[in-house]
């Protein structure tokens, strides 16, 4: 039930005191909570602490018994081996998922290189003028999505040459900013080949892992390629690649005398709001190292993308998206994905609600942070709401850490012995003490 009277959250200070989301206690909310490694099981007043760091911050002291830690990382890591087993499994990957040891671009710092004056906040004067012909306002938390989308709204019933320049020269730093990270020696993406090493290792005859993404790079794609996997992407597999729906019911097999069977490590791979290394020719989209500004396929995610996302592929993407979510005995794992983008966030919710074989699990790095605010200070209101339905008791795990911690956490598969079988049945249903 949501506490529509409670206070508003007191902006995040060292010396701050506010009422913790899960237990009405007064905690210090500061930066260190931020990559916090613990985790929040539906119906659950507590977080677990992951590891003594997280139990010092959370409960003011040291773990009394260092086993409790212990208990915590194997209930989250029996949470995760039963969420992989669940036939139809999906992936959405946020911004969040490049930001750290991949050192992709945040939208503060795509914000910075195409508005402001280079090693300083301050606004260009072609940026300041731009924003003021289409009503941009948001200057206390500015989105550069966003603003792009407001552009593609104003230049819809106005032919402007000042904005269509600004736009061009804006969406050349996005693409530059969002390809350039991962030719540099210091990008590490070793996370992305080991969350896709660990999936890969799902059952053949379930359905492929379906991963969907927003992010418009390519990490996803190149630690396939460092692994040898294949990404089912809505490419053709000609020369020259075209993107259409129906190649996302294809699948691999591969054949042997007595018959086929389908082959390892393939998966499915949806890029909801486009690519670098897609270009638009009239109609049609085909892959492309090196798209122009003109031609990009790229979405903003903002205000306008319920109009834009009836374009394709944005539609078929979205519709294999939505269709996901209806499906019985689905999981959707979450990571990097702050729930600011309602026409991806509203779907889920709803499906939460309406689909009773949904699990749902949310990672963050502030994750904590994002349930106290409850939509203040930054945070999406859908925490809070997706918060008040796992108190409910509905199928939402919450993980707070990055990336890297959850792929960390998520184990490796493989084939039990029946007397392994039989043990993890019995601790289950808590005769461990038997």
């Amino acid at each position: 039930m949501s506490n529509e009277n409670a206070p508003p959250a007191v902006p995040p200070s060292e010396d701050a005191v506010v009422p913790s989301p899960a237990t009405d206690k007064p905690v210090e909310l500061d930066a260190n909570r931020k990559g916090l490694q613990a985790y929040l099981a539906p119906g659950a007043s507590d977080w677990a602490p992951l590891n003594e760091h997280a139990h010092i911050v959370l409960k003011g002291a040291p773990p009394s018994d260092p086993a409790r830690i212990v208990s915590n990382r194997t209930a989250l890591s029996d949470m995760l081996a039963a969420a992989l087993q669940v036939p139809n499994l999906g992936f959405l990957a946020g911004s969040g998922t490049s930001l750290g040891a991949p050192g992709g671009p945040s939208m503060w710092d795509l914000w910075t290189r195409s508005m402001c004056t280079a090693g300083s906040g301050d606004l260009t004067e072609a940026a300041a003028r731009v924003m003021d012909v289409v009503h941009y306002k948001e200057t206390t938390n500015p989105n550069i999505e966003h603003f792009l989308s407001q552009c593609d709204a104003y230049l819809a019933f106005n032919k402007d040459a000042t904005v269509e320049e600004f736009v061009s020269e804006v969406k050349a730093v996005i693409l530059d900013a969002c390809s350039a990270f991962l030719r540099a020696p210091t990008a590490d993406i070793s996370a992305y080949r080991q969350l896709l090493q660990k999936l890969a290792r799902r059952r053949v005859r379930d359905p492929r892992l379906k991963v969907f993404t927003t992010n418009y790079d390519m990490c996803f794609e190149t630690a396939a390629s460092d692994l040898g996997m294949m990404a089912i992407d809505g490419f053709s597999y000609t020369r020259r690649r075209r993107f259409d729906g129906k190649h996302f019911s294809y699948d691999i097999v591969r054949r042997e005398a007595e018959g086929h069977e389908f082959a390892e490590g393939v998966f499915q791979l949806l890029k909801l709001h486009g690519s670098v290394s897609w270009s638009r020719e009239e109609k049609d989209i085909y892959e492309d190292t090196a798209p122009m500004p003109a031609n990009a396929c790229l979405i903003y995610p903002a205000k306008g993308k319920y109009q834009q996302a009836f374009l394709q592929p944005h539609l078929e993407l979205l519709s294999r998206y939505l269709e996901f979510l209806r499906q019985p005995n689905s999981c959707l794992i979450v990571a990097g994905f702050g729930f600011n983008d309602d026409h991806l966030s509203e779907p889920i919710f709803s499906a939460i609600q309406s689909n009773p074989s949904l699990k749902l699990i949310l990672c963050d790095f502030q994750c904590i942070t994002h349930l106290h605010n409850r939509g203040h200070h930054g945070s999406s209101d859908y925490w809070g709401r997706f918060h008040d339905l796992a108190k409910r008791g509905l199928d939402i795990h919450f993980i707070s850490g990055s990336f890297s911690d959850l792929v960390s956490h998520i184990p490796h598969l493989r084939t039990a012995s029946p007397a392994e079988q039989l043990a993890n049945a019995v601790r289950r249903l808590g005769g461990h003490n038997a």
